[in-house]
């Protein structure tokens, strides 16, 4: 069967990068896999490093890149979506604070769905809000679990630290007071995708004096479990 397109520098990227399915491959590994000759996969590569498709593991093997997850995160959004309403406002209704699901859209989160406190102060963060990925639980969350090179890139000027980030993992949810706004509290927990990557991060905000100064302790559990929920509804619908 010819999967050729007729377009052979896509065709030919497209072989690099269904070699790079099976796991981490050297140059060598590459050219044996693709059939193509050694400086057109060396080539290739380095472009498709450079849009993030394709990237290098410690021992400078060539790997998938962050850009697919991206992607495939994208992909998967109007899933997440559709199965967000019900979970954030049950979340909403058992702390008695906003509730949002933010996803990572290169160097920033946004938020792509929400339920918000209907009366008294809350932290509104409308849908689309885009937010740094430098402070703040959804942050810390959808940070921990990256590849080392994109958690050490992503702990520059960051308002947390790598011992934080070892906590969230530990602990399977992360908590702020005052990283992104003075007087905001929030506990962030993960969603997974059918894959198991970590796709976005589900939240609760709103202020300390209500949150107190260990949010987690209050509201960890059922942040984490709203995570499970949407993580198994994900699931479901890839099935």
């Amino acid at each position: 069967m010819d999967n050729s397109s007729g377009v052979g520098v896509i065709d030919k990227a497209a072989h690099v990068l269904d070699a790079l399915e099976a796991g981490p491959t050297t140059l060598a590994q590459l050219v044996a896999a693709t059939g193509l000759a050694r400086p057109t996969v060396h080539r290739l590569a380095l472009a498709l490093i450079h849009h993030r498709l394709v990237a290098r593991d410690i021992q400078g093997r060539f790997v998938l890149g962050s850009r697919l997850v991206e992607l495939a995160s994208a992909a998967g959004e109007d899933r997440l979506i559709a199965s967000a309403g019900p979970i954030l406002m049950q979340l909403r209704d058992a702390t008695g604070e906003s509730s949002q699901i933010f996803r990572r859209q290169g160097e920033w989160r946004v938020c792509v769905a929400s339920a918000e406190r209907p009366i008294g102060l809350r932290d509104t963060i409308p849908v689309g809000t885009q937010l740094s990925m430098k402070a703040g639980s959804a942050a810390q969350v959808l940070l921990a679990w990256e590849d080392h090179d994109r958690l050490l890139e992503g702990l520059q000027s960051a308002r947390f630290t790598p011992t934080v980030l070892a906590g969230v993992r530990r602990r399977g949810w992360g908590q702020s007071l005052g990283e992104r706004e003075p007087g905001v509290a929030s506990v962030s927990a993960p969603v997974r995708g059918p894959s198991g990557r970590v796709i976005a991060a589900v939240s609760i905000s709103g202020p300390i004096e209500r949150l107190t100064r260990q949010p987690g302790r209050l509201h960890a559990e059922v942040v984490c479990n709203a995570g499970r929920l949407l993580t198994e509804a994900l699931r479901k619908n890839n099935d």
